[in-house]
């Protein structure tokens, strides 16, 4: 009997032991856990000047799979990781906490494309509509809102050239592009039939993705600001000869129907955004993505060097864009974007010496490749 107490005290005695060191413990992480928290608020304000989403997922597994190495026992590494993805979820709640209400420009109002693409990219983002590109982009000039998000190229209708001339000539920088499916829908006054329609208002870009469908039918194609101003012209014509080009999203929010679905000339439509901010990314060992922008002197062999140097220092050109600076005649700007981090001591060997060959310079971005957004 007396054994059986005396075995009881000592496991007593452990077991208080057991939980002195537990609470010790607890302390501590609270101490660390308030300061954990207060970095992420750091970060949490990055991404607003960014214009970086709250959910990285990348970033996430790579701090995941670091972070397990760090664990000798391996009969607790399971244990660890759920401790870690919790941490991160609620880093991230947090995060959407201080974020709700982050104002993103773009051109057009509920249901146009960009906003639709923004809404997937920032969820807890407030979505602010503009009348066209440039005031969307001045809106982040001036402080009213916090990033941009304008299109950059259409797969089938080529680049957006305005917003890469807000780019070349305006003060802000690229921080991600992303990439969606784009699927253009003939919308009109509800019962209306295709046989009815004469004329079709919408976006260039949207008529230009739907030219052979308008050509076929013999339609009078109209342009108007975006798709969902061409939606509210339609509703406010209540002409059933008359029809808008844009999402169902649109259609629904304009009381429209959708007359035909995916009438776009290419089945693989797909339109690339551009995140556009004040400030611009940190230098990351992550990025593998740059764009620049840059003029020559018009002389020969001026602009084959510039493209010669990038080369020379083993950076991938994806694309190669000119366009008129439109302060003289024949003055052409360039756009370029490669793969490769400009980062790195290579990267800045590459634009010291582009820039001893170049009379006009920009660093319009540095980020991770594009993401494709579902």
């Amino acid at each position: 009997m007396t054994n059986t107490i005396n075995k009881l005290v000592l496991l007593l005695k452990e077991l208080e032991k057991a939980r002195k060191t537990i609470g010790e413990v607890d302390e501590q992480m609270a101490e660390l856990f308030e300061k954990r928290m207060d970095a992420v608020k750091d970060v949490a304000k990055y991404k607003q000047k960014t214009g970086k989403p709250i959910d990285d997922l990348q970033r996430e597994e790579q701090l995941i799979r670091s972070n397990s190495k760090k664990i000798n026992n391996k009969e607790y590494e399971k244990y660890y990781l759920d401790f870690l993805r919790s941490n991160i979820e609620i880093s991230k709640k947090y995060q959407h906490r201080l974020l709700d209400g982050m104002k993103i420009s773009l051109s057009g109002t509920k249901g146009a494309f960009a906003d639709i693409t923004a809404r997937k990219v920032f969820p807890n983002a407030l979505n602010i509509p503009c009348t066209d590109f440039a005031m969307a982009y001045k809106s982040v000039e001036n402080g009213e809102c916090d990033c941009a998000f304008l299109p950059l190229e259409n797969s089938f209708g080529g680049d957006v050239g305005a917003v890469l001339d807000l780019a070349y000539f305006g003060n802000l920088y690229i921080n991600g592009i992303y990439e969606t499916e784009i699927v253009q829908n003939l919308i009109g006054i509800k019962g209306a039939d295709i046989s009815e329609i004469k004329t079709v208002i919408s976006h260039p870009q949207a008529l230009l993705q739907c030219s052979e469908f308008i050509n076929k039918n013999g339609y009078t194609a109209v342009e108007a600001e975006n798709t969902s101003k061409a939606a509210e012209i339609v509703y406010e014509k209540a002409d059933k000869t008359v029809a808008a080009i844009g999402s169902e999203d649109v259609a629904k929010i304009s009381g429209l129907g959708v007359i035909k679905s995916h009438i776009n000339e290419s089945n693989k439509n797909t339109t690339r955004f551009a995140v556009f901010s004040a400030t611009a990314n940190e230098p990351s060992k992550s990025h593998n993505r740059f764009i620049l922008m840059f003029t020559v002197k018009n002389a020969a062999g001026a602009l084959s060097k510039a493209i010669s140097v990038i080369g020379q220092h083993r950076f991938n050109l994806n694309s190669l864009k000119s366009r008129p600076t439109k302060l003289e005649n024949w003055n052409y700007y360039f756009y370029v974007e490669g793969e490769g981090n400009i980062n790195d001591e290579n990267g800045k060997e590459m634009l010291k010496e582009l820039k001893g060959c170049c009379e006009d310079l920009k660093v319009l971005g540095s980020f991770q490749k594009e993401v494709v957004v579902k």
